[in-house]
Parts: structure tokens; sequence; C-alpha cells
């Protein structure tokens, strides 16, 4: 329902006003208390935060902006700070108009009490997940590399630039890396004498692409001016491949050990190269034992095909230890590409000398239950949304998708890169296998467990229930919110675990972005921030923060002016890089600098340094 339409302000009487506001406040409880009754059953059994959640989205479910200026222009909270106290802030609109207009209203009086409640409640779960407030007054979380397991000055340096929590992401490395990192960080909590919290991240349900065909590499053998190709012949090496650079650039051909014994100095080697050319080489002995030199009489490109031949004693033999790389599967917009619910590792499109596309490249999903609930018309993204494709028929052997983003160079498809589906429930169990078996090292080692590609509180209870199995009843959980589905279910996500554990909300914007497109991924963080505040849970401002100047080590403007922003939460994350130590340092300053003028949504009114006091005189140069 929406408010009732008054204009102009002028016009706006108080009691207008005061109906307009006792009526929102009816409609807020009673659809509060109806949305906890069939979540929970009873809305007695709601905590407080519960409540205000519930109240929340009762609010927001009106259309508030034409009410919004008429109680502003009346020196009147707007509303657009009530996230985390809802009723108060409603009664204690009412009790004023209520003064002002001489009718008698049931609503309490606003209070420093009631008003601060939710927000001392959100500092108290805050403290319950990342411990104590550090002295810099922001809490970073860090994601590890696999280095820091190696690496103890690594996390030294970074517990000592302002990390708060370090993040181990179950998706790479083993318990056996994990265990060093975990060492490491205790050594140097010790020594910084700061407090630094684990949280460890499950995997989840990644969906991404399988194997593409492996290809060898051929050895590319060139002329350097007008002097002739040397090659090094040897079993001394793992790898046929190129040596040394600049000017003298050698090449490196692996034989087998049998081989070379069988090799003599000034012996001829004749071959037809991958390119299909006729070559000879001649071999000379180095004086060291079982290693050749031997020129060839032209470039050559030879790969693991390659024949080698002894006209004298008509042996034949091929090199060993090529370089192999997954085939290039290049795709452009307008291409057809094959899914594939088979594993066999993929392959480049078929493709006749004119350019047509005889069969379309294949790539395999290494979730086949995908295909069980993918349809016609379905969105897919591919590599974190760099490729989108829409599916234009599902059959038995997969899906075949038609290539509707791809830029204007095309671009190529690699194994082991995620898979989005915006559009299509996959409903696949709530924890994997791996997920499960990580467990049992979290709930021993971590303080707090990251719950991947959650969508709906099913899906919590599901995780709670293991926590539970494993004597973890108590251990917090951060549900990260990285899907479309989960998004629409954050309310239920959290009220799943809001009264039986402390609880945190991660905002994964890179996912978010490939799920609802970037437009409405910022709108979808602005949500994301109120309801949990509403909810009193803390959450993560996470993916790309500051990533050029972690990873490159410059900085980015846009990027400066995102940390800004991620103020508002409670905790930001930053990834791995290799100057993440000098990432955390400045990220500590912007957030420092933010604390004096924001605080949520709410303006901070410090003084400005840019302004000049009354009481201090200005100098002007002569004319």
């Amino acid at each position: 329902m929406c408010i009732a339409t008054r204009s102009p302000i002028s016009e706006c009487s108080i009691d207008w006003l005061l109906d307009q506001l006792i009526g929102l406040r009816e409609r807020v409880l009673d659809q509060a208390r109806r949305w906890l009754e069939r979540e929970l059953g009873e809305a007695v059994l709601a905590s407080e935060s519960s409540w205000n959640l519930a109240c929340y989205l009762a609010l927001r479910s009106e259309d508030l902006r034409e009410l919004q200026p008429l109680l502003a222009a009346h020196g009147l909270s707007s509303l657009g700070r009530s996230e985390s106290h809802v009723v108060a802030t409603l009664d204690a609109i009412i009790h004023l108009l209520g003064l002002a207009s001489g009718r008698d209203v049931n609503a309490e009086a606003g209070s420093a009490t009631r008003f601060l409640a939710g927000e001392r409640t959100l500092e108290s779960n805050t403290r319950r997940l990342f411990g104590i407030e550090p002295p810099h007054g922001v809490r970073i979380m860090v994601t590890l590399p696999t280095q820091a397991a190696d690496d103890a000055d690594l996390i030294q340096d970074l517990l000592c630039a302002g990390m708060t929590c370090a993040r181990i992401n179950c998706a790479h490395d083993s318990a056996r890396e994990w265990t060093r990192m975990i060492a490491n960080l205790k050594a140097a909590r010790e020594r910084c004498g700061r407090e630094c919290r684990v949280f460890m991240d499950l995997a989840g349900h990644k969906v991404r692409t399988g194997d593409i065909r492996r290809r060898h590499k051929a050895l590319e053998i060139d002329w350097e001016g007008n002097r002739a190709p040397v090659i090094e012949i040897s079993d001394g090496f793992l790898r046929s491949e190129a040596v040394g650079k600049g000017r003298r650039r050698n090449w490196h051909l692996a034989l087998d050990s049998a081989v070379i014994d069988r090799l003599h100095d000034h012996q001829e080697l004749y071959f037809v190269d991958a390119l299909g050319r006729e070559r000879r080489m001649r071999l000379a002995a180095s004086g060291t034992t079982r290693f050749f030199r031997a020129a060839l009489d032209g470039p050559a490109h030879i790969d693991q095909t390659t024949v080698f031949h002894d006209p004298a004693t008509g042996e034949q033999f091929v090199a060993r230890g090529f370089d192999t790389r997954p085939a290039k599967v290049r795709v452009f917009e307008g291409d057809p590409l094959r899914l594939s619910a088979d594993p066999t590792p993929g392959e480049p499109a078929r493709i006749d000398p004119t350019g047509n596309i005889l069969e379309p490249a294949r790539v395999p999903c290494a979730e086949p239950r995908v295909f069980e609930r993918l349809k016609d018309g379905d969105m897919v993204w591919i590599d974190d949304g760099k490729i989108g494709a829409r599916v234009s028929q599902v059959d038995t052997d997969g899906a075949l998708l038609t290539i509707e983003h791809a830029g204007p160079q095309g671009r190529s498809i690699k194994p082991d890169k995620g898979l989005n589906f915006p559009d299509t429930p996959l409903n696949l169990p709530a924890l994997s296998d791996k997920d499960l078996a990580d467990l049992d090292f979290v709930v021993r080692h971590a303080d707090m467990v990251g719950f991947s590609f959650v969508e709906s509180g099913d899906d919590m209870r599901v995780l709670m229930a293991e926590l539970d199995a494993r004597g973890a009843a108590g251990m917090p959980i951060v549900a990260k919110i990285e899907t479309r589905r989960a998004v629409s279910n954050l309310p239920e996500i959290m009220l799943a675990a809001l009264d039986r554990r402390p609880l945190g909300i991660m905002i994964a914007r890179g996912d978010l972005a490939v799920e609802l497109g970037p437009e409405a991924m910022i709108e979808a963080q602005e949500t994301l921030l109120w309801l949990t505040e509403a909810a009193r849970t803390p959450v993560i401002w996470a993916t790309q923060v500051l990533e050029t100047l972690a990873k490159k080590g410059s900085i980015s403007r846009p990027e400066l002016t995102d940390a800004a922003m991620a103020e508002r939460a409670e905790c930001i994350m930053l990834n791995k890089g290799p100057y993440i130590e000098r990432a955390v340092r400045i990220l500590v300053e912007i957030v420092q600098r933010m604390h004096r003028h924001q605080h949520k949504k709410t303006a901070q009114l410090a003084p400005l340094q840019c302004l000049i006091r009354p009481d201090e005189p200005t100098e002007r140069a002569a004319p």
C-alpha cells in the first residue's frame, strides 16, 4: 500500500501527516508479525533484531518518496535512516506530531536508549565475529596466498600493516598449506601483540569449465641473421625448450638416454618438421658426455610428432619433453558454442578454408547436473562475465549456446573458469563433498566459516546442522551473497541464523556483477547494506577493493572512491597480490579519514579541514 497523495508541502497539515504515520505504523507492525509467523511459526519467538528486520521489510514495501519531503519540511525524520530502529523512529515522529496537533496518541517519545539499541547490538555482533576493534579502528580481511604457508614474514608484515582477519580460501591449496598458514599467523600474533581472526571460506559448488584438449607446443627454431640455428641435444633436461635470451639464443632438444648413447660426432640426421619442411642437422660432440650440439640447414618447427631418421643405420626416433598447453578455444559474437555434459576435454571449432564453422567449439561443464535445470533462452556467463552466451537448445549432450558478448576481438575460453547461470535455479546441494570434508578441518582451526553460494534459509540450516554434528554449535557463519537468488532470499538467510549463532554477511560483488549485471549490482549492494543494518548484522565489503594497487602497485582513482564507500561496512576484504601490504596500509588511511565524515549512511559533521575558522585571520597577497 502506498501513502495517500497530498501536495504541495504548504497544504500539508499536521493532522494529515499524523494520520499517515499512524496508518503506516499499523501496516508495518501487521506485516512484520505475519512475515515472522510464516518464517518462524510464532512472531513471539523472534529476537529484537529479527523483529526489527521484519519491520524494515514491511516499511520498505511502501512507497515513501512523497511522504519523506513532507516530514523533513516540518523538521522531522524523513525515515531515511531508520534501518536499525524502525518502530522507535515511527513512534518518535508520531509522538511529536501528536504534541503539535494536541491529539492523544499511543506512541512512545523518542529516546537515545531506543535509538541507539540497534547500533549497540550491531557493535556487539561485530565484536563476536571479528573481536575487539583494532587500534586503527578499521577491520580488514586479507586473502592469504599460498606463499603465506612458508613466508612467516609476509603474514607478520600484513598484521603490522593493519590486517585484522586472515582469509583462507578452501578452493585453493590443501590442509597441509592451511596448517602452516595458521601456524605462521599464530606466531605473528604473538610477536606483534595483535588480534587476528581466521576466516576459512568453503569452496562451494563453483561451476566451472572442464579440461580443454592439450596440444604440444612446437620448438620453433629460427634463423638469427645469417647465423645457422644451433641446438643442444642431451637427456639431461626434462624439457625440449628455448634456452638463452637476447642475441645468442639457442634451443634444447631432449632425447631418450638410449638414443643419446648411440649418437656420435659428425653424425647427420634427417627429419620433416611440423610444417612439412625437409631438414638436415649435423651433430658435433661438445666435450661433455652425452651432450651434443647440432647445426641445422634452416629454420624448423619440431614437436612430438617429428621423426628423426639416421640414413646410415635406418634408426628412427622422436624427441620428448615438449611443453603442453590447452588448445585455444576462441569465440566471437554470433558463434555457436557447445557446452557439454561429457567430461571429454574440449576442442576448438572446426573451420573450413573460407572461415565457415563446420563444427562449433566444445567446452565441458564440470557440473553436469546443471543441464537438468537449464532451458532455452537462459543466459550463461563465462570467466567472471567476460563472455556471455544464451542457450539456444538443450539436448542429451548438453546445451548449444550462441555467443552474445565477447568483445570486438573475441575471447578465449580456458579450463577451470567460472560459469554463471543467473536465469537458472540450479538447486545443487547446499554443501559439496569437498565442503563436508573441509569442515572437519575448519571447525578445529578457524574462528569462523564462510558459506559460499548460499541461497536460502534451508541452506543455512544444512550448514548449521553439519557444524552442530562436529561439536561447533557456536561457530560464527559468514553467508556469502553471490547469486541473484541469494539477494532475493537474504532476509530468510539471515533469519535462519540470527538467533542461533554469530552471523555475518559478505557482499561478493564480483559474482553479483556477473549474476545481476553491473548496473543492477550497484543497487543490490545498497539494498544488502540496508537489510544487514536492519538485522543488526555485520557486513563484509568484498571483491576488487584496491585490486589494481594490490596486484600492480598502481592506484586507480575510481578504486580509491570505491574504497572510501566501503567505510559503511563493518569489515573490508582485500584479495591477494604482490603489493597487498601497501594496499592494506592505504586502505587503513582511507577508512580512518572517512570515519570522521560518515557512519553507515549518516554524515558525521566533523569540522571541515578546508574551511577557515572565523577567529583565524586570512592573508591576502598585496595588490
